[in-house]
């Protein structure tokens, strides 16, 4: 008797971790860390329309260890320790799902401008993405800053579209 492919792929048993989004923002909320949500997850949460599959967030150096504990539950795993990300600028948690962190205290953009989290964190903005969960994202000014810090060609289509937004009144 042989085995069907299909089959086989459909009869292995996956273990695949639980991720409920809505608690892993009230978790970070929770911690009291200075983290931003960055990246295209910042887009949707304004309601733009892209895609992505990860999360972005630019924290306050001095949060990796608190930003750590509050998503542990998660089973998010660092590839760095505090202190090594602090020394790189940037790190990763990641099992199935993957948070790109910056803990850099200030970023250049393509072009030379320095942006400095502490500034950006003054002029921060909070959404309301689920009854009694907010996420706290950089205004619209310092949102296109963010996305001139690589440069792809993803990121000028992220520019004009929070340009548009920024044109139709958001702030």
């Amino acid at each position: 008797m042989t085995r069907s492919y299909v089959w086989y792929l459909t009869d292995v048993a996956m273990d695949a971790t639980h991720f409920d989004e809505r608690e892993f923002f009230r978790a970070i909320s929770a911690s009291r860390v200075r983290a931003l949500l960055i990246g295209r997850r910042a887009l949707i949460s304004l309601g733009l329309p892209v895609l992505t599959r990860d999360y972005d967030f630019w924290i306050h150096a001095d949060d990796a260890a608190a930003f750590n504990q509050a998503v542990e539950p998660f089973d998010l795993f660092p590839n760095r320790s505090p202190e090594e990300a602090r020394a790189t600028g940037r790190y990763v948690l990641e099992n199935d799902e993957k948070v790109d962190v910056l803990v850099a205290r200030s970023v250049p953009t393509v072009d030379g401008v320095r942006v400095a989290f502490d500034d950006v964190w003054t002029r921060r903005r909070a959404l309301e993405i689920a009854e009694g969960i907010e996420v706290l994202v950089p205004s619209l000014d310092d949102l296109i800053l963010t996305k001139r810090f690589g440069g792809r060609p993803k990121d000028a289509e992220d520019i004009r579209l929070l340009e548009a937004l920024r044109g139709a009144g958001a702030s």
